[in-house]
């Protein structure tokens, strides 16, 4: 028997210890580095709670985790694998079951699983900076070990769904304030969750089964969020299981969790569910590089080229990063424009409550200076060029950059096409020149392609990545071509959209059955916001080595011809005003015009029709990318146009989706599209091999 005093600390297992203070249990979880919810935890658990449960000493059991979080989630190594005894669901259901009295220590990152098991227990306290959230959505489940049963009892039926539909995070405030923890409470773990067990003990934290609670029915919220996700998220499987899970929660504890389990189970089955953990993966994926091993360069400082949209999004990017920046650009009335525009993107910053009134202002006054001269650049770390997507600007550029920048600064192109060896061989220093392409906005979008020339060193391989984690963007290797991967595999499936314009489908039409596959825009309205001058600039490039084989559709070009570049310019395929944005006539009858020049006879094409054709041309060109090697694995081209390009995210990415369709199926649609156009649609050897033989994509994911 326990004699009351410190007996030391017990390992359960290498994750989970006891110590027993006074007539308090304290159970510790040290699994590193985010404490998550592994097989071993949840033995060691498990274990510890029964042996403190027979030490008749012991009238409290306070929990809690070591390191910086208590328990953020499901391990993802298990991910895919059967489940091991015991389940989250039957652990939870044996804390909340516990004779004895458990106070849970939040802090850090507590999510999913750890915050199912926080309200098993029968008090929660919170350490002031303590996230807690239910995130499984976004992989396309549900909380399944009680999350949907426990949180509107605690919080309400209003709340939980909608933290459980969106999966967004609170703060330990927002948390308190709807019931989901009892308490904010100062301190070291350790010390907060003794305090709050001998607070447990004397009734000033007051004791409660959650699953002994009733949840005050709702119906007026539940049927507000079926309205809303009806509108908002029609497509999506998960998020309609959440709110009939919720539903079920006025049925007693294990009665609704039975029905949660059901619908849990419906989400593993669901196809969206496994998309939508290939994308959560990929981004860990694409961070396995060849040259991650390298020690990437210190930037404490950069510059950047350039003061329009782009330029201007990557500064601000950058100066939210925290590092100072140094912006050129020819003239001061240049100058100014990107002046503006950054501080128009800070204020933006302010009213979504990332960046507060002084910090825009710091920004503004402490780390942006401006220049109309390159020789201000010559102590930065790494510069960024983001001009106009012109060769010999960048030429002229990069051979003062050669001359200007102190040896060490890593030299960086925005370009979105253009080849960076010969960017590169206009310095003398082509190790220190890599390809940086952001996508616009580029202090929003999460996408960052590194692109790696022939003679870029590791060391600025690494750098680019290092930097892309600073500015919490997703980076994707690439190697050379035009286009790189994505505006490559965008420019191919492009012309198959156009294709099928000039034969008979009409913009809207292809935009409206690709947001019916998903996608948030068509690739016409993306066109149209993007500027239709930039591939009107790149089709006049192309122009002299365009092959006389290639199907070529001016249509584009006839409309930029009328300086209609889209959105900017308030008309393109669309106009854009107060009634708009709506189809443009004038674009209609460009349309029709060069389908009588070409002799075209419009026929009628099914919205399935139009997404077989767009998908296929996209996976098309990007098994080429994978074949020359400028995509390490086919995750990394998920990764691109999962963060880039709007790929619907629970669809996984074009090369999962690959996998979902079949190697054969793909190849019997390229062959039935060929008796049309010989020339665009050809089978990449590596897809017919893999018609042949079974291989998948997942499958070269995971091959080194």
């Amino acid at each position: 028997m326990h004699s009351g005093m410190p007996t030391g600390t017990s390992a359960i297992n290498d994750v989970v210890s006891i110590e027993i203070i006074g007539n308090t249990g304290l159970i510790a979880l040290d699994n590193p580095p985010v404490n998550a919810a592994s097989h071993a935890v949840r033995t060691g658990l498990w274990q510890a709670l029964e042996t403190l449960q027979q030490d008749d000493g012991v009238q409290v059991i306070a929990l809690y985790g070591k390191g910086r979080t208590f328990i953020a989630g499901a391990d993802i190594r298990e991910f895919g694998k059967p489940p091991q005894d015991p389940w989250l669901p039957d652990l939870c259901n044996f804390i909340e079951d516990t004779e004895k009295p458990i106070v849970c220590l939040l802090h850090g990152t507590t999510l999913g699983g750890g915050l199912e098991v926080a309200m098993s227990c029968h008090a929660r306290v919170a350490l002031p900076g303590t996230r807690v959230g239910l995130p499984e959505v976004t992989l396309g489940i549900l909380p399944g070990a009680g999350g949907t049963q426990r949180a509107p009892r605690l919080a309400g039926v209003a709340f939980a769904l909608d933290m459980i539909t969106s999966g967004k995070p609170v703060s330990a405030e927002v948390a308190l304030e709807h019931g989901l923890v009892d308490r904010i409470g100062e301190g070291e773990p350790r010390e907060v969750a003794l305090q709050a067990a001998q607070d447990l003990v004397s009734g000033a934290l007051p004791r409660r089964k959650t699953g002994e609670l009733a949840a005050t029915p709702d119906q007026a919220a539940i049927d507000a969020m079926r309205t809303k996700l009806a509108k908002t998220q029609a497509q999506l499987f998960s998020p309609h299981k959440c709110v009939d899970a919720v539903e079920a929660c006025h049925l007693p504890i294990r009665d609704g969790m039975a029905e949660e389990r059901r619908l849990y189970n419906a989400c593993m089955e669901s196809p969206q569910r496994a998309g939508l953990i290939h994308a959560f993966f990929s981004e860990r994926a694409v961070t396995k590089v060849p040259e991650a091993a390298a020690e990437p360069r210190e930037i404490r400082s950069v510059g950047v080229i350039g003061g329009g949209t782009m330029g201007s999004g990557i500064a601000t990017a950058v100066l939210l990063a925290g590092l100072p920046v140094t912006l050129t650009e020819r003239d001061q009335a240049g100058l100014e424009r990107g002046t503006d525009t950054i501080a128009g993107n800070l204020d933006g910053a302010v009213k979504r409550g990332k960046l507060s009134a002084e910090g825009r202002e710091k920004i503004l006054s402490d780390r942006l200076s401006t220049s109309t001269d390159l020789k201000a650049l010559a102590d930065v770390d790494l510069v960024i060029e983001a001009v106009f997507e012109e060769m010999s600007v960048k030429r002229e550029i990069f051979g003062t950059l050669d001359t200007v920048c102190k040896p060490g600064a890593v030299l960086a192109s925005n370009t979105s096409y253009l080849d960076i060896n010969d960017i590169a061989a206009t310095t003398g220093r082509p190790e220190d020149v890599i390809g940086l392409h952001f996508f616009s906005p580029a202090h929003v979008m999460r996408l960052l392609e590194v692109v790696v020339a022939d003679k870029t060193s590791p060391e600025v391989v690494a750098t680019g990545f290092a930097l892309a984690k600073k500015l919490k963007k997703i980076a994707v290797r690439s190697g050379v071509c035009d286009g790189f991967i994505g505006n490559r595999i965008m420019t191919f499936y492009k012309k198959a959209a156009d294709y099928m314009m000039m034969d008979g489908a009409s913009p809207e039409e292809i935009d409206t059955a690709m947001r019916g596959f998903g996608f948030a825009m068509g690739p016409y309205q993306v066109a149209d916001l993007a500027g239709l001058d930039i591939s009107w600039a790149a089709n006049k490039r192309r122009a002299a080595t365009r092959p006389k084989e290639e199907r070529y559709i001016p249509i584009a070009d006839r409309i930029c011809e009328n300086s209609w570049f889209g959105r900017k310019t308030g008309q393109g395929f669309y106009i854009y005003d107060d009634n708009g944005p709506r189809p443009n006539p004038e674009a209609l009858s460009i349309i029709d015009a060069e389908r009588e020049n070409a002799g075209v006879t419009p026929r009628s094409f099914t919205s399935e029709e139009i997404v077989e054709r767009f998908m296929t041309a996209m996976i098309l060109e990007g098994v080429r990318v994978l074949e020359e090697g400028i995509a390490l694995r086919p995750i990394d081209i998920d990764a691109v146009f999962l963060n880039g390009y709007g790929f619907p995210r629970f669809r996984g990415g074009p090369m999962h989706t690959a996998d979902v369709i079949g190697a054969g199926e793909l190849v019997r649609r390229i062959e039935a599209y060929a008796q049309e156009d010989s020339y665009y649609w050809q089978v990449p050897e590596l897809l017919r091999k893999m018609a042949e033989s079974g291989e998948t994509f997942a499958e070269m994911n995971t091959r080194g």
